[in-house]
């Protein structure tokens, strides 16, 4: 009997599609994202430091530098060298929150104040972390991190005129909307009673 012989497709079912694959990559970048602008927006309405939340979310960053350049040396004392590295740099960064948080330090600086320049040194940190890796994920999320500071005092200065803003827009576009609708209606209303 003649066997039937298979393609490589059929024998090998595709693997995850792109999409999948790419996001499962991403996943550590995004959590990371993702609990950064939390604590931007809880540290924006509270007007709190959150000085744990911020010394948890440098561990949680040097734990996603090691755990994704992990797969990327096969060598034991390579890989014990990089933790090394990495535990340098992210104990640097925490000395330097904690030494932001001395009480010496904390009657020059306003309470908002410690959360902003805590984040600046979690940015920095992380921009760093990338440079050092030569990773474009890491190194934007720095500059996120970074670019949040100023976004967090720009929003305080001008949260009233955006709400009033808001308002507005709104305000007209109830104004008008009805009354386009009411006017279609009896349009619509006209030409079949002709």
């Amino acid at each position: 009997m003649n066997e039937i012989e298979l393609s490589p497709e059929a024998t090998n079912p595709p693997a995850a599609s792109g999409g999948v694959s790419f996001l499962y990559r991403q996943l550590p970048y995004l959590i990371v994202l993702v609990l950064a602008i939390v604590g931007v927006a809880y540290t924006n309405m509270l007007h709190e430091p959150l000085v744990g939340y911020w010394e948890f979310l440098t561990l949680a960053m040097g734990a996603v530098c090691v755990v994704t350049e992990w797969p990327k040396t096969d060598d034991r004392q390579a890989r014990a060298q990089w933790i090394l590295r990495q535990a340098a740099h992210w104990g640097a960064i925490l000395v330097a929150m904690n030494i932001m948080l001395l009480s010496g330090v904390q009657q020059l600086l306003p309470s908002p104040a410690t959360g902003l320049v805590l984040l600046m040194l979690l940015a920095l940190g992380t921009f760093l972390a990338g440079l050092n890796l030569s990773s474009l994920q890491i190194c934007f999320l720095g500059i996120a991190m970074a670019l949040a500071v100023p976004a967090i005092a720009w929003f305080k200065q001008t949260a009233l005129f955006l709400l009033l803003g808001a308002l507005l827009l709104i305000g007209l576009g109830l104004a008008f909307w009805p009354r386009g609708r009411r006017s279609e209606h009896a349009r619509k209303l006209g030409d079949s009673e002709a």
